[in-house]
C-alpha cells in the first residue's frame, strides 16, 4: 500500500494532471505568483481552504477532502480519475536501463490513452520538435518484433540507450533509428539481436513552461 501523499506531492499530483508548469498552474488558479506554491513543496506551507477552493474551481473533478487531507482518492468521480502511470523522474535515455534499481517518484494521472507501463522525461535534443527537452513521454514495454516502421521507440543496447524513430529492419538484420531532427543527427544503425528491451512512446505531455 502507497503512503499518504504529503501537501506538495498531492499539488503536483493536480498539475501533472493539468499538464501544466507550477508557474502557469499558479497563475490559473488566480494566484499572483507561483511562490505560493513554491513555499508548500519547502514544506513551508500547508494547503489552506483558499488554496484548495481556487483549485476545485478550475477542476472540480478533484477531490476537495482529499486535496486538503490526502484521505479518498484524487478525483471524486472515479471514471474521471484516468490512468496512473509510474513517474520515473530521471532522463529515459538514462534510466530506463536501470529500471529495475529505480522507484517511481509519483503517479501520473492522464486522460486514457491506451495501456502504459512508465513515464519518464526526456531531456536529449536528437527528436527536434517532435519532441522538445523535457518532454514526459508515456512508455510500453514491447518485443522488437512487434516494432512498427515509424513509429517512436525508446531502444535499449548494451552499445546504446536512445529514444528515436526506429525503421524497418533491412536483409542484413540491422534497424535503422532516425532522429526527429536529421540535419544535426545521424541515423544509427543496430544489430537488432543486439536489442535487449523496447518500449514504445505510447504518449507524450509537452510542458511548456
Amino acid at each position: 500500500m502507497r503512503e499518504k501523499q504529503n501537501n506538495w506531492q498531492r499539488i503536483e499530483a493536480v498539475i501533472h494532471w493539468a499538464n501544466m508548469s507550477t508557474n502557469y498552474f499558479a497563475r490559473y488558479i488566480g494566484l499572483a505568483r507561483g511562490e505560493n506554491l513554491y513555499q508548500i513543496k519547502r514544506g513551508n506551507n500547508g494547503i489552506s481552504l483558499d488554496l484548495a477552493d481556487r483549485i476545485v474551481v478550475k477542476f472540480p473533478q478533484i477531490d476537495k477532502l482529499w486535496l486538503l487531507t490526502g484521505e479518498g482518492q484524487m478525483f471524486g468521480d472515479e471514471r474521471l480519475r484516468g490512468v496512473q502511470i509510474p513517474y520515473y523522474d530521471i532522463d529515459v535515455e538514462q534510466g530506463i536501463a536501470h529500471l529495475e534499481h529505480l522507484e517511481s517518484t509519483n503517479d501520473m494521472v492522464v486522460p486514457p490513452i491506451g495501456d502504459c507501463d512508465l513515464a519518464m522525461f526526456y531531456s536529449g535534443r536528437a527528436m527536434g520538435e517532435m519532441l522538445p527537452p523535457g518532454t514526459i513521454v508515456l512508455l510500453k514495454k514491447t518485443d522488437t518484433d512487434a516494432i512498427i516502421p515509424g513509429g517512436e521507440y525508446v531502444i535499449v543496447s548494451q552499445k546504446i540507450v536512445t529514444l528515436r524513430i526506429v525503421r524497418a529492419a533491412g536483409t542484413d538484420g540491422k534497424v535503422r533509428l532516425v532522429a526527429g531532427d536529421r540535419e544535426k543527427y545521424d541515423d544509427i544503425f543496430l544489430n537488432i539481436n543486439d536489442i535487449s528491451s523496447v518500449y514504445k512512446v505510447k504518449g507524450k505531455l509537452i510542458i511548456n513552461t
